[in-house]
């Protein structure tokens, strides 16, 4: 029931890293703080389809 997402940075529009998640218990878009190379900064990445 795993399903691929990949992150996105909401500065740059970036697709920079790619992750899974439980579709069954996580309904909602996932948003973790990662280090985006092209802000060379952390930022929010957000779940994209």
């Amino acid at each position: 029931m795993r399903e691929i997402v990949t992150l996105q940075c909401p500065v740059c529009k970036e697709r920079n890293y790619s992750t899974t998640k439980n579709k069954k218990t996580t309904t909602g878009r996932l948003e973790f703080s990662k280090f985006c190379r092209r802000c060379r900064k952390h930022t929010a990445h957000k779940e994209t389809k």
